[in-house]
């Protein structure tokens, strides 16, 4: 009958302080931002690098308030860190355009009036092949009647046709 006999205040009990596991978890997750914005933006899918960040870094902090943690207690608290940080990064991005440069890619211009632009594809490491699938998703046959492409932030790539029909 050992496996009816639960201990509550041991569950709830933290043994690491408060303060350590604040600094963590807000170290992993301003770490783990800067490492993501350094990569090609096409790394993360069809996430936004700091919406990838944050499932990450909840499934982290939840793994660990079920098992790595010796308490419940202590996995809340770094997730209710990481939910604050991330809460407080899209308010700043929203309210702060030098904030939002820090964090969020800016459109890469890879097409210009029906011309490959070589270094920024490379920049992005997107090959001729994976553009002209990408035109071919969307309809278009040809790269010359396309007046702009740009890799998103979201690492999806738009086109802008010459006819102005997209």
């Amino acid at each position: 009958m050992e496996l009816l006999q639960i201990n509550l205040a041991e569950l709830f009990r933290t043994e690491t302080p408060v303060l350590e596991l604040v600094l963590r978890a807000s170290i992993l997750y301003l770490g783990i931002l800067f490492l993501l914005r350094i990569v090609p933006r096409r790394t993360g899918g069809e996430l936004a690098t700091i919406d990838l960040l944050f499932v990450v870094l909840i499934a982290e902090a939840t793994t660990h308030s079920l098992g790595g943690y010796k308490s419940i207690t202590e996995g809340f608290i770094v997730i209710l860190t990481l939910m604050s940080l991330n809460y407080s990064i899209n308010f700043l991005s929203y309210h702060s355009p030098l904030v939002e440069k820090l964090i969020a890619y800016p459109p890469l211009l890879v097409v210009k009036d029906g011309k490959l632009l070589r270094r920024n594809m490379r920049r992005e490491f997107l090959t001729e092949e994976e553009l002209m699938e990408h035109l071919r998703r969307e309809g278009i046959e040809d790269v010359r009647d396309i007046k702009a492409a740009h890799v998103e932030a979201d690492g999806h790539i738009s086109f802008i046709s010459k006819n102005g029909d997209r």
